[in-house]
């Protein structure tokens, strides 16, 4: 998938956002969520700091209180899930009550959605028509997939739980967004445990509050390794940071005898 963020802004500044995903599906497992995936890897691209995940159940208390509490804190919130037509997509419902306002039948939304049903012969039914209401004051989501809109209303985004149609939705929305500072990352290959360069990396972290130091070991049929991953916004600090982390990891390997393994997954 391609996303196209033509016409979106940067700032020098740190834009952050939250997301919660809406649905009983994905908290009993039936459904295996993609989307968080898909959205940190679209902030990252904007340069949006994605800083926090929620997943609700179908209930309205509980997405109310996590779309006020997110959109207090970042300056961008983004849902996915239950804004379909059947009895329990609430996602609706609870955002409009969440900011004070009615839920009608939106015209704009109507007529887009009747236009697809016209194309395939689908009645507009009670149930279907539920698609069409957004909170009063939000503005549509395109919905290229299968017309049915999301919408936003403030810092809020709301937008359908099926993945390629939240896919589309990000598309769409990806020009209005501001993106922030982009981080940057680099990563470091170390052919031994966490354990041993635990403390000393600790070390380097002190140094270096503003860079982000992440440690991931991998387990392979023939060895051990660990990926030191460091990300900042910048880019002289993170260079710094990564050649201190470099000189801990090549002097870990002197002092062992090790030769970094030419397939580090084997």
């Amino acid at each position: 998938m391609t996303l196209v963020f033509s016409g979106g802004q940067m700032s020098s500044s740190v834009v952050t956002a939250g997301l919660i995903v809406i649905g009983d599906e994905i908290l009993s497992g039936r459904t295996k969520d993609v989307n968080i995936a898909t959205t940190a890897q679209f902030c990252t691209d904007l340069g949006i700091e994605l800083r926090e995940v929620r997943i609700v159940s179908d209930d309205t208390d509980a997405i109310i209180e996590a779309v006020n509490a997110l959109r207090a804190r970042y300056r961008y919130v983004f849902t996915t899930g239950g804004i379909g037509p059947t009895h329990d997509d609430i996602t609706a419902d609870a955002i409009a009550k969440a900011f004070g306002v009615d839920l009608p039948i939106n015209d704009q939304a109507r007529a887009m959605l009747e236009a697809r049903w016209a194309e395939s012969g689908t009645p507009a039914t009670p149930a279907r028509l539920r698609m069409a209401r957004i909170p009063v004051g939000a503005d549509l989501i395109v919905n290229a997939v299968s017309a049915a809109p999301g919408f936003r209303i403030g810092n809020v985004h709301v937008m359908a739980g099926v993945p390629k149609i939240m896919q589309a939705m990000l598309e769409a929305i990806a020009p209005t967004l501001e993106g922030g500072r982009k981080v940057e990352s680099r990563t470091v290959a170390a052919a031994v445990g966490e354990g041993a360069v635990g403390d000393p990396l600790g070390e380097i972290q002190s140094r270096y509050e503003d860079v982000k130091i992440g440690s991931y070991p991998q387990m392979g049929n023939t060895h051990v390794m660990t990926y030191l991953v460091l990300r900042s916004h910048d880019i002289e600090r993170l260079e710094r940071a990564t050649a201190d982390v470099q000189a801990l990891v090549d002097r870990l390997h002197a002092e062992k005898n090790i030769v970094l393994p030419k397939e580090p997954y084997a």
